[in-house]
């Protein structure tokens, strides 16, 4: 056999079998192997049943933009998808308000709005020429103190786990709504509401959870292209070889969705300005719950953001609003994304469900069945100042050497699910187009 011929019997190689290693694998015109250290397919985009409640890890809904992923998610489903309108909350002050809270402050008490609306036309007024340093000079710079303090800047700090002032504004262009005066103004009065953000519509499954779509995808692979269960112990990236225990196994190109840190774990002998860059990631885990209830969810949203710190968790879902199938008749499935890291005794499980009595998401606390605790870790990458810089001395790097770091914690980066295929997609294109290895 030739040199030529041995190097294209080389597969690209996927590790991980999420949305972006899916995708690759779906997209890619080269013989794929795709590599998944758990039993089943799927990632994050995988769901849990139990006693007839369906969870995912935690809100999953399918926003599509893209019209080649539309049409990929209509292939595969065929009718198996309802398209959903978003129903989404902020609960503050007592209250319950629509979202975006900056475009919605009608129904909170009248010395909040006068607060949110004095310092969003003063922002205005005052507004500088220098761009912000960081996630909290965004906030100010573009919203004002009121909406700041009653909202963005305690909302936030929960979600990421630091102070919005030590993260950038790299993140959030897309994912934060940023209302013009007339719609301010307009939400303020109740002359609403505006339907602002990339989430307006979502698309989901009809039956068994997120899964119900990674499934269907991972059934038009190849199960010989398919290895369950097993992960690599080293790379090595000069000769293009990952090593899984005696196993010695050649790769064309690698696309990978493992947390990058991890990635660059496996690297043998990598340079030391990339272990340096990579040592100055950062991520937060998240930790939530899956709670189900006898009786209906008193609330009829699905999902409230709640941004003050007497509150243990700083969203709440409710799968079933959107999608019933997802609990028992009669019942319904909830997903709280808690404030803390920590692990949870009993005191602060019950604390978190008599949170969700006090915000009137549940009538009684006899309402719930059962609350299981589940981690996410890596769940949110942290934009520092050190980010950027890192991140373009890993990926330059890495593709220099054939790897596609893609999706969520492959790039690093915060996206949502239709990202991640298309990353997948990009990747096994980039992939296909390589040279065969040189012998």
């Amino acid at each position: 056999m030739s040199a030529a011929e041995t190097a294209n019997t080389r597969p690209t190689v996927i590790l991980g079998g999420g949305l972006t290693g899916l995708s690759a694998a779906l997209h890619s015109q080269h013989p794929t192997l795709l590599l998944e250290r758990d039993t089943r397919l799927g990632g994050l985009a995988r769901s849990e049943t139990r006693e007839g409640y369906t969870f995912d890890h935690t809100g999953h809904w399918l926003h599509l933009r893209d019209n080649a992923m539309k049409a990929l998610v209509k292939d595969v489903m065929g009718e198996g998808m309802v398209e959903v309108e978003r129903e989404a909350r902020i609960y503050s002050h007592g209250a319950l308000t629509l979202y975006p809270f900056q475009a919605n402050l009608h129904g909170l008490p009248p010395k909040v709005v006068h607060e949110c609306l004095y310092g969003f036309v003063n922002s205005l007024i005052s507004r500088s020429e220098d761009e912000p340093r960081n996630f909290e000079e965004y906030i100010l710079h573009h919203f004002g103190a009121g909406i700041a303090r009653h909202f963005m800047i305690p909302y936030n700090h929960k979600l990421w786990g630091v102070h919005p002032r030590e993260i950038t504004s790299a993140w959030c262009k897309r994912f934060v709504p940023r209302p013009n005066p007339e719609q301010v103004i307009a939400g303020a009065v109740g002359a609403g509401p505006a339907q602002l953000g990339y989430n307006i519509r979502f698309r989901y499954p009809k039956q068994g959870g997120i899964e119900g779509f990674t499934s269907r995808l991972a059934a038009r692979l190849d199960p010989q292209g398919v290895r369950l269960s097993v992960a690599p112990d080293a790379l090595d990236a000069e000769s293009g070889t990952l090593f899984l225990g005696d196993e010695e196994l050649p790769y064309h190109a690698l696309i990978t969705s493992i947390p990058l840190p991890k990635l660059i774990a496996l690297l043998k002998e990598p340079p030391p300005e990339v272990v340096q860059a990579g040592s100055a990631l950062r991520a937060t885990a998240l930790r939530y719950l899956n709670v189900a209830t006898r009786r209906p969810a008193k609330a009829d949203y699905h999902w409230a953001y709640v941004p003050e710190a007497r509150y243990p968790f700083y969203r709440v879902g409710i799968f079933s609003n959107a999608v019933p199938t997802m609990a028992p008749k009669g019942g319904s499935s909830f997903y709280v994304e808690l404030s803390t890291r920590s692990p949870l005794d009993e005191n602060a499980k019950r604390d978190a469900l008599e949170a969700l009595v006090a915000m009137g998401a549940i009538d009684a606390m006899d309402d719930v069945l059962f609350a299981d605790e589940r981690v996410i870790d890596p769940a949110y990458v942290i934009f520092d100042e050190a980010y950027e810089r890192s991140l373009e001395t890993i990926h330059g790097y890495l593709e220099s050497k054939r790897i596609f770091s893609r999706g969520r914690y492959g790039a690093w980066i915060y996206n949502a699910m239709e990202d991640s295929l298309l990353a997948g997609k990009e990747a096994a294109q980039r992939a296909d187009a390589l040279d065969p290895w040189p012998e």
